[in-house]
C-alpha cells in the first residue's frame, strides 16, 4: 500500500533507557512502513541533556509550539545516583516540569482498556482521565521548623510598602508551619484547559476542592473554574451535550467509586498526585496509562504516563531477553499521530492511528501480551512475548486491518 502523507511534522521527543529501544522499534515495525513520517527530532536522552545544559529540552517546547503537536519518550529526572552514575555537570531539573512550564499546561492521564485486565473497582466500564493541575499547593510550599513558644504571621507587602498580615498561630511549644501559594493565572490556564479538552474529547468534567474547609483557598479555584466556564464554555458544552460538575473532593472520591467511568476528573496538584496513582492502579497497570499535555494556547504533548523501565534497560544491556509493555508508548504515538491528521485535516493519518490502537487491543484480547499484563490477565490460553514480538504481534493485527 501507498504510504500515508503528511503535510506539518510532530516534534519528536526521544528518551531514555527501555523506553528509549521500544520507541525505535515502534517505529521501523509500526510507523514507517506505514507513514510518510515527517517529524523534528529532540534527543532528550540524559546524555544529550548534558551535554547541550538542557537547552535541548527547552528547544523542543518552542518547537511544540511552532508545530502545535509533539510525542514524547520516557525520560530521566536524575538524582545523586543519576548524576553519578552518568557523569552529569548537575542534577537536571524534570523534562517533563520544564516543557509543561513553557508550553503552559495541563497533563490529562487515563487508562487503556481491553477485556481480561479488569479494573480492582467493578463498577468502572469507561475511562477515567485524571487532570491534575502542576502549580502551587506544596509543591511550592516553604516550611519551617517552630522551635518553641511564638507567633507565626504570614505577610503580605505591596509594591508600595504598604502590609497585611494574619496570625497564623500561637505557638505554646515546638511545631511546624508551612505556606503555600497559587495564581491566578495558572489556575485559570488550568481550567480552560480543563474544559478544552473535554470538549476535544465529549466528556463531562468533574472538578473538586474543599471549599467549606478552605474559604478562601480552595474556594478561589472553585470560583475561576465558575467564571471560566459561565463566560466561555457554558454554551460549547451545552451544543456538545456534555455538563461540568462541581463537588468536594471527599464526594467526588465517593462518586467516582460508585460510577462506571466515563468523564474527566480535574484536581489540584496534592490531590491529582494521589488520586492519578489511585487511578492507574486501580484500572490494572500504570503501563497502560497515556498521558497528554494540553495547552489552552493550543499545543499537544503526547508521552507513556510510565517511566523509563530501568530494571528492563539493565537486562537488554547484559544480552538478556525483556518482556516490556510498550502500549502506552505506542498510544502516545497514535495519539499524536490523531491530533496532527485532526488539526491538518488528514482523515487517512487520523483513520492510521485509529487502526493502531484497535490492532495493538486486539493483540492483548487475543491472548498475546507481555508478561506484566499476563500476571494479571483473567484471561487463559495466554501466551507471554518479549518486547520486540509483542510489537511484531501489533504489526500483524495492523496489516490484517489495513488490508480488509
Amino acid at each position: 500500500m501507498e504510504k500515508i502523507k503528511m503535510t506539518t511534522p510532530l516534534v519528536e521527543m526521544d528518551g531514555d533507557e527501555m523506553t528509549r529501544i521500544l520507541w525505535q522499534i515502534i517505529k521501523e515495525e509500526l510507523l514507517l512502513p506505514f507513514v510518510d513520517l515527517k517529524t523534528e527530532y529532540y534527543d532528550l536522552g540524559l546524555k544529550n541533556r548534558d551535554r547541550t545544559n538542557d537547552q535541548v529540552t527547552a528547544d523542543s517546547a518552542e518547537a511544540t509550539k511552532k508545530y502545535g503537536v509533539a510525542v514524547k519518550c520516557a525520560t530521566i529526572t536524575p538524582n545523586a545516583a543519576r548524576v553519578e552514575e552518568y557523569g552529569l555537570k548537575e542534577m537536571w531539573k524534570s523534562p517533563n516540569g520544564t516543557i509543561r512550564a513553557i508550553l503552559d499546561g495541563t497533563v490529562f492521564r487515563a487508562p487503556i482498556i481491553v477485556k481480561g485486565i479488569e479494573p480492582y473497582v467493578k463498577t468502572w466500564k469507561k475511562p477515567i482521565t485524571l487532570a491534575r493541575h502542576a502549580y502551587g499547593d506544596i509543591y511550592k510550599g516553604v516550611e519551617m521548623s517552630v522551635p518553641g513558644p511564638g507567633k507565626v504571621e504570614m505577610v503580605y507587602t505591596d509594591t508600595e510598602g504598604n502590609r497585611e498580615s494574619v496570625t497564623v498561630h500561637e505557638f505554646k511549644g515546638p511545631g511546624i508551619v508551612q505556606g503555600v501559594h497559587n495564581l491566578d493565572d495558572s489556575i485559570e490556564s488550568f481550567a480552560k484547559s480543563c474544559f478544552q479538552y473535554a470538549l476535544d474529547t465529549k466528556q463531562d468534567l468533574w472538578f473538586a476542592t474543599k471549599d467549606t474547609i478552605s474559604k478562601k483557598y480552595d474556594h478561589h479555584f472553585k470560583d475561576i473554574f465558575q467564571e471560566t466556564y459561565e463566560k466561555e464554555y457554558k454554551e460549547k458544552f451545552q451544543e456538545a451535550g456534555i455538563t461540568y460538575f462541581y463537588t468536594l473532593i471527599d464526594d467526588a472520591v465517593a462518586r467516582v467509586i460508585k460510577s462506571e467511568g466515563g468523564f474527566i476528573w480535574a484536581c489540584k496538584n496534592y490531590d491529582g498526585d494521589v488520586m492519578s496513582d489511585l487511578v492507574a492502579t486501580a484500572f490494572g497497570s500504570l503501563a497502560m496509562m497515556t498521558s497528554v499535555l494540553v495547552s489552552p494556547h493550543g499545543y499537544y504533548e503526547y508521552e507513556a504516563a510510565h517511566g523509563t523501565v530501568q530494571r528492563h534497560y539493565y537486562k537488554h544491556l547484559k544480552g538478556e531477553e525483556t518482556s516490556t509493555n510498550s502500549m502506552a508508548t505506542i498510544f502516545a504515538w497514535s495519539g499524536a499521530l490523531r491530533k496532527r491528521g485532526e488539526l491538518d485535516r488528514l482523515p487517512e493519518l487520523v483513520h492510521f492511528a485509529d487502526v493502531l490502537e484497535q490492532a495493538s487491543i486486539h493483540t492483548i484480547e487475543s491472548g498475546k501480551m507481555t508478561k506484566d499484563l499476563a500476571l494479571i490477565t483473567e484471561l487463559k490460553d495466554v501466551t507471554v512475548l518479549n518486547s520486540q514480538d509483542f510489537i511484531r504481534e501489533v504489526r500483524a493485527e495492523m496489516e490484517k486491518m489495513l488490508d480488509a
